[in-house]
């Protein structure tokens, strides 16, 4: 098999996994929300309103697209394609299960196993940002323009926590690539929790919480605020075009999700027995299994929280979550430094 076909077969099973999982958590989102608020969630659309995500799939897809008058036509077009197009890019990298051997030929379970890997990561959801900048600009409205601005000072000061949580993950697995990260935390605490991933606990609580910042989720919705600014950077969006902004985020959720796992709780490690195709599923299992239990706190955070005020969303991310991580940093360079080289006084 050549390096291009390859390739093709990788991008295309991601994104067909992509688009399942993206179904199946609209659904579950529903009903999960629903059972909190003592409610029934879908119904009518396939057993127990399974098929009710494609049913509005396919509605958005025959309804008409409304183009403003005063819209930038090739930036108002552009702006969706690129925030799925980077949401797409992202997951590429994220490894879905332990590598495989088949006749001698070791395979990745991820669509590409990059050496820079969280580099990448941060890289392409930086780009995501152009994406509801451009959305709100190019739609030659004030009220989307207000929420993309509103994006992209929320999504740059989340974003700059997000990285300084990741620092600690490199300086205790020593590589940048994903697969080496989950290899590096096989140890584990009760067979559950990678044990040095206990000492980063603190890392992973500001990681989460910029996670729901970085995907718009709430109590960090401020973008889309309904109350305040109609429906934000994608008010003038219809049809197929506001799909795909709505496809996107739920992808984002996912990708959030899935890094959570593989950074700190230790991507597909788990119980691992039996013949050698179980070997291979059971991974996949324990990956998807911890992916899930973090989508499904995402969904009950939103059932749950009201929403932030803006002036107390941004001084949470720049006055606590940032100084919090750069003195977590801080501490733990010296701790290590201990360790590796004993006290400087001895």
């Amino acid at each position: 098999m050549s390096v291009f076909i390859e390739a093709v077969i990788r991008v295309v099973i991601a994104f067909g996994f992509l688009l399942t999982t993206v179904l199946l958590l609209v659904w579950v989102e529903r009903k999960f929300v629903s059972r909190l608020q003592n409610r029934i969630g879908p119904t009518r659309a396939g057993p127990f309103g399974i098929l009710q995500t494609l049913a509005d799939g396919l509605k958005s897809f025959f309804k008409e697209g409304i183009t403003p008058d005063r819209a930038d036509v090739w930036l108002y077009l552009a702006a969706p394609v690129i925030a799925v197009v980077t949401a797409l890019l992202m997951f590429l990298v994220i490894p879905i299960g332990a590598p495989i051997e088949i006749n001698g030929t070791t395979y990745s379970l991820a669509a590409m196993d990059i050496d820079v890997g969280l580099l990448y990561i941060l890289a392409v959801s930086s780009i995501g940002v152009y994406a509801i900048t451009l959305a709100g600009w190019a739609s030659g409205s004030k009220y989307p323009l207000l929420g993309s601005v509103r994006a992209s000072a929320q999504m740059i000061s989340y974003e700059a926590a997000m990285g300084l949580a990741l620092v600690p993950v490199v300086m205790f697995s020593g590589s940048l690539s994903i697969s080496a990260i989950v290899e590096s935390q096989q140890g584990t605490f009760f067979g559950v929790v990678p044990a040095w991933n206990v000492v980063l606990f603190p890392s992973f609580v500001v990681f989460l919480i910029a996670g729901f910042a970085e995907t718009n989720r709430a109590p960090f919705d401020l973008v889309e605020a309904e109350q305040e600014i109609v429906g934000g950077y994608h008010t003038e969006y219809s049809g197929m075009r506001f799909a795909l902004f709505f496809l996107a985020e739920y992808i984002s959720v996912f990708n959030i999700s899935a890094l959570t796992t593989v950074l700190f709780l230790g991507g597909w490690s788990g119980p691992v027995f039996g013949p050698t195709v179980l070997q291979w599923v059971l991974p996949i299992f324990w990956f998807l299994l911890k992916t899930w239990l973090i989508i499904l706190f995402f969904v009950w955070v939103r059932a749950s929280l009201p929403r932030m005020r803006y002036d107390q969303l941004m001084a949470f991310g720049w006055k606590k979550l940032i100084p919090l991580t750069l003195g977590w940093i801080i501490l733990l360079s010296i701790a290590l430094g201990f360790r590796n080289f004993g006290a400087p006084w001895a």
